[in-house]
């Protein structure tokens, strides 16, 4: 069997972690497979770019000059074209294919007429709309129905000039049905609401969840509190990278304001220039795992206040560290919750959203050995990658 994954990205980025950790159980269990990818760099063994940045940075110029995202790069499709001729993949595992590096028309082409095996794991929403990847924040459904007027012109992926949602829309409904065999995956249940809701309804749709490395991803000692002064208090976590957007860091600078003297927000990642409640701390942004998981096992509670999320595994990895979770019940954030490892908030409400917090800090759930058991028996990544296995197996 020879498996082609195809994303945005390998190794970088929640996706390409995804890509590569499937490759190399595939690879442990004797299966060929290649990763393609065109963003960004990698030194993967079986990873292979097949666009230049140059190419992907007149392609994000075409999208932003004339719209259509997921028509243009014609050359780098072709390239990528010319090696699935080559390795013949018994079937193609579809992550990201917006990003400005493939042309899906052709892809989908190309699939059709070879009759290719197809599994799509979407990460958001950009397969069934005419323009966005995501639209719980402003609340638009005219992806059931058909896109027009598109509200997030100027969103990813932007486009300063033209609104072709009307037309991209079409021309994706057309390409993406009618693939003979192709299976869907989706990390949530949310997600896969939406899919069925979606003209992608014709396609049989499973979930797997997302999952961690949970040998990195655990409660961790460290003397970080001490150092950032903060050891009398309670620390309520958050993490966003600015104010005023869609990942509800207004929502944080609100709840800092409520707190009592002896809690503090500490919010990792955020990068503004307003002036902030002196009761909070920012931490600079760290890509290393070993650095998150001292600071999420510093916390008392992590606290997400995103207004749009597919399946948030910031959720998982505070679980894993011993840090109950309290959470807006946007998209599948609320799925990777229940009531003994924290809350969900369904009201977008600050004095809710703290009254739970406090429920939470006070009821000692902090490094509750369920906390790590249920994230070991649902999230771990080595399981829900051997899922994947399965499901090649099964195609």
């Amino acid at each position: 069997m020879k498996i082609v994954q195809i994303n945005t990205v390998c190794e970088k980025g929640s996706t390409g972690r995804i890509d590569v950790n499937i490759s190399k159980i595939l690879t442990e269990n004797g299966i060929e497979n290649y990763i393609f990818y065109g963003s960004g760099h990698s030194d993967y063994e079986f990873g292979y770019k097949f666009q230049g940045n140059l190419y992907l940075k007149f392609n994000v110029l075409l999208t932003r000059l004339f719209g259509k995202h997921g028509f243009y790069s014609h050359f780098a499709t072709y390239k990528l074209l010319k090696k699935l001729d080559e390795i013949n993949p018994d079937v193609i595992h579809l992550h990201n294919i917006h990003g400005h590096y493939v042309n899906v028309r052709m892809l989908f082409n190309y699939i059709k007429k070879h009759n290719k095996k197809v599994i799509w794991t979407l990460h958001d929403c950009w397969a069934f709309t005419g323009h966005c990847s995501h639209f719980d924040y402003i609340g638009c459904n005219k992806w059931k129905t058909g896109c027009h007027h598109c509200l997030q012109k100027n969103m990813y992926p932007v486009s300063w000039f033209f609104d072709r949602s009307k037309e991209s829309y079409r021309d994706k409904k057309k390409l993406f049905c009618g693939v003979k065999n192709m299976t869907i995956v989706t990390p949530s249940e949310w997600l896969k609401g939406k899919v069925k809701e979606s003209f992608l309804k014709e396609y049989p749709v499973i979930v797997i969840n997302n999952g961690i490395d949970l040998e990195k991803f655990r409660y961790t000692e460290s003397d970080l509190k001490e150092k950032l002064g903060l050891s009398n208090k309670k620390i309520i976590l958050g993490i966003c990278f600015k104010l005023h957007d869609r990942k509800g860091g207004d929502y944080l600078v609100e709840l800092a304001k409520k707190l009592s003297d002896d809690e503090r927000m500490v919010i990792l990642g955020l990068e503004t220039d307003e002036k902030l409640p002196e009761n909070i701390t920012v931490l600079a942004k760290t890509h290393s795992i070993e650095e998150l998981a001292k600071i999420y096992s510093m916390a008392d509670v992590f606290v997400n206040t995103s207004l749009e999320e597919t399946f948030p595994t910031v959720n998982i990895e505070a679980l894993a560290c011993g840090t109950p979770v309290v959470t807006f019940a946007s998209g599948g954030s609320g799925e990777i919750v229940d009531s003994r490892t924290g809350a969900i908030v369904f009201e977008k409400n600050v004095d809710i959203l703290y009254n739970k917090i406090t429920q939470i800090v006070f009821s000692e759930k902090k490094n509750d050995s369920y906390l790590r058991n249920r994230t070991e028996k649902l999230y771990s990544d080595v399981h829900q990658f051997k899922e994947y296995v399965k499901l090649y197996n099964e195609i």
